[in-house]
């Protein structure tokens, strides 16, 4: 099953688009200018996860009276199957490989700062209810921190909620119980370094 839902790139960037805006509908020719992607290749991959389950379809709506594709044809509108059964599993996995693997992100991290704790919440563990979906403790060059972030944003297609404490200030925050620090640490969560002693 996984390697029919994973079988291709193309079809892993338009996964991800439609599980990171689950509430969002697509036609073919604008997902195939969006993602840069060969046309053929996006109408063969909606079919996949089509039959998948993991999206569902529609013809255009009935208040959008021009809405015709290129050809004259009414568009085929695509969007997120929220009932699907492995909806929210698969979208916390494409979130994990995309800040793990795809961006490399802790590595270019740790390369232009020292990093006590970086944890994963919100987005990344499909936890809505987070206030937060990074936190990071260390020092680092603000300016490379706040780039990485923004390719990081990018590769997501979705805005970060992201905080930064230096360890000082992380170990006061710590010491007096800050509400806002320990309603994240208490939290559905992802820790993914840790050099403060978190349990």
């Amino acid at each position: 099953m996984l390697d029919k839902l994973f079988g291709s790139r193309t079809r892993v960037k338009i996964l991800k688009l439609f599980l990171l805006h689950p509430l969002n509908k697509f036609y073919i020719r604008q997902l195939s200018r969006d993602l840069k992607l060969q046309l053929n290749s996006v109408r063969r991959e909606l079919e996949n996860l089509k039959n998948f389950g993991i999206l569902s379809s529609s013809n255009n709506d009935k208040e959008e009276e021009n809405d015709k594709e290129g050809n004259g044809q009414e568009k085929k509108y695509y969007r997120a199957n929220l009932e699907f059964v492995l909806f929210d599993e698969i979208k916390a996995l494409i979130v994990k490989a995309q800040i793990l693997y795809e961006k490399d992100f802790v590595e270019k991290l740790q390369s232009i700062g020292k990093v006590k704790l970086l944890v994963l919440s919100g987005l990344f563990v499909n936890n809505p209810n987070s206030a937060i979906d990074l936190l990071l403790v260390g020092k680092f060059n603000k300016i490379k921190l706040l780039k990485l972030i923004k390719e990081l944003e990018n590769g997501l297609g979705k805005e970060i909620n992201y905080t930064i404490f230096d360890p000082i200030e992380f170990k006061y925050r710590r010491d007096i119980t800050d509400v806002f620090l320990y309603s994240v640490l208490d939290g559905k969560k992802m820790i993914v370094i840790n050099e403060v002693g978190l349990s």
